[in-house]
């Protein structure tokens, strides 16, 4: 395929992505449940810990070749593996202390805001109207589905006090910015040149490595059982590390803002394997909510306009900067930024 279709297919494959690891992320809720001895801190210290060290491992020699671009940007490197590794304390946490509605939807549905806000703040990016639409209507699907889940979660002796709901928002907030500062870390490292395996793996790599002590003091539960031992090497393998895998690809070709935004997707996926697994009964008003949900995925991976065919030879400025190359091709391209390296191609197409 010529550089032209890879640039087009670029932010389909990378919204694709996004997608696909959303629904891997939808079902650690579900898995938990088959390990209710494993506390919240075992679990995410496992689950993200281990998924980032074998990130790391699996693009060891991705990080070796860009070792002096990613020394360049360590500061990057430090605050993303920091919002890695108290992201899932949080996450978890939270849903543990206000449960699994509360905890997920508060903690997803802040991560587009805080990308927003970030991108706005530190890249002085325009938010698009379509991104605020799709938004909007993904924000008020969360919260239907986190009505519907509370009310009935409300209604049962399991309920929880008001403290306890203040804390887990709060923790779901702290959750919804750490994963929207480690997501803006790797796609800032991505479109300075550095390829997205090397990217993830940096960052992911040196988060796990800050969860080993929590999870020397807190994973003798993952041990106690085979049952245990098997939820915490699927958390690691397949919500974490390949879904991460997917997200960093997606993170090559579509803005931060954008790609949290279409993660919304989980908090649905989550409550739908909560009635199809666990047997939970999801009420009217959740399903509207995923409908909602559904809508917002609709409006940001919808085929943004072209415009007219441009014939002949088109002027091109070439820059390097590391193994990645920068393409600016002029206004004629609908202004678009594409940036060819080893990992596909990139665009702002999403934001147009």
């Amino acid at each position: 395929m010529g550089r032209a279709g890879r640039s087009a297919a670029g932010p389909g494959a990378g919204a694709l992505a996004v997608l696909l690891a959303s629904v891997l992320w939808g079902t650690t809720g579900t898995a938990a449940t088959f390990a209710p001895q494993v506390g919240p801190l075992a679990i995410g210290a496992a689950a993200m810990g281990l998924g980032g060290l074998l990130q790391a491992l699996v693009a060891g020699r991705r990080i070796a070749q860009a070792r002096a671009a990613l020394r360049t940007q360590w500061r990057i490197v430090l605050v993303g593996g920091s919002g890695v590794a108290l992201y899932p304390l949080a996450f978890y946490t939270s849903m543990h202390v206000a449960g699994v509605a509360v905890g997920t939807v508060v903690s997803i549905g802040s991560a587009p805001l805080a990308s927003a806000l970030i991108e706005r703040i530190v890249d002085r990016r325009r938010l698009s109207r379509r991104w605020m639409t799709g938004a909007a209507l993904g924000l008020a699907g969360t919260v239907l589905l986190c009505a519907a889940e509370a009310a009935q979660g409300g209604s049962g002796t399991g309920a929880v006090s008001a403290g306890q709901t203040v804390a887990g928002v709060g923790l779901g907030l702290v959750a919804g910015v750490t994963y929207a500062v480690y997501a803006w870390a790797a796609h800032r490292l991505i479109t300075r040149g550095i390829t997205s395996r090397a990217a993830m793996g940096a960052v992911f790599g040196l988060g796990g490595l800050m969860l080993v002590p929590v999870l020397s003091a807190t994973g003798a539960p993952l041990v106690a059982s085979w049952t245990n031992a098997g939820v915490g090497l699927y958390m690691a393998l397949v919500p974490m590390f390949t879904g991460y895998v997917l997200f960093g690809f997606g993170l090559s070709r579509i803005p931060v803002s954008t790609a949290t935004t279409l993660s919304l997707l989980e908090p649905a996926v989550a409550a739908v394997f909560a009635v199809l697994v666990v047997g939970e009964h999801l009420p009217a008003l959740g399903w509207a909510g995923i409908v909602l949900v559904i809508a917002c995925l609709g409006v940001l991976t919808a085929p943004g306009r072209r415009g007219p065919a441009i014939t002949g030879r088109r002027d091109r400025t070439t820059l390097r900067h590391g193994p990645g190359t920068l393409t600016a091709s002029n206004a004629l391209d609908r202004g678009q930024l594409v940036r060819a390296d080893a990992d596909g191609v990139t665009n702002d197409e999403f934001h147009a």
